[in-house]
């Protein structure tokens, strides 16, 4: 369901995925060949999330801020996150069931490993092997990984294809 939200109404590019399941509402902006799968959330009532080219959302992930928000190109935010981040920079991954809060800053190419928490205003720098409660940085991301990021942004960009032509996208160019 895509919904606007007093004056603010969600701006979807036409090669992006919003699954009929999925909650979308507000001061959104979802970039070329972003999808976003059943039974997730996106929030925008306090300030702007955008989200970038590639970049998917995957099922029941919660995006929300009390401020502006960006996630970069070709993110995979995987099952089940809570994200409240200010910022998750081009490439990163974001493992299912892990937490994210206010503020949080994480540079390119980051991942942070399932069922992680990152406390408030936390930042990252880029290629960051996160992984904990609180969250810490355990190394460098390395070769693998980077595989691993790309490939599971890509599968997910390659998938909406398939969706939209089983009619399992929101089909209309209007927001209600």
């Amino acid at each position: 369901m895509i919904r606007t939200l007093g004056d603010k109404s969600p701006k979807i590019d036409p090669t992006a995925f919003v699954s009929e399941f999925a909650y979308v509402v507000g001061d959104v902006e979802l970039g070329p060949h972003s999808s976003i799968w059943p039974g997730a959330i996106i929030r925008a009532d306090s300030g702007k999330i955008q989200i970038g080219a590639g970049s998917n959302v995957q099922d029941n992930s919660v995006l929300h801020a009390d401020a502006d928000a960006k996630i970069g190109d070709n993110v995979t935010i995987g099952h089940g996150v809570v994200c409240h981040a200010r910022l998750i920079g081009n490439g990163s991954l974001i493992g299912n069931g892990a937490t994210l809060n206010d503020g949080v800053i994480l540079g390119e190419s980051c991942l942070v490993a399932a069922g992680s928490t990152i406390v408030d205003n936390s930042e990252f720098i880029h290629k960051s092997l996160i992984r904990g409660t609180p969250a810490k940085v355990i190394g460098k991301i390395r070769s693998r990984h980077s595989e691993l990021m790309q490939r599971a942004a890509a599968s997910y960009v390659n998938r909406i294809a398939t969706y939209n032509s089983s009619d399992l996208g929101h089909t209309s160019t209007s927001v209600t």
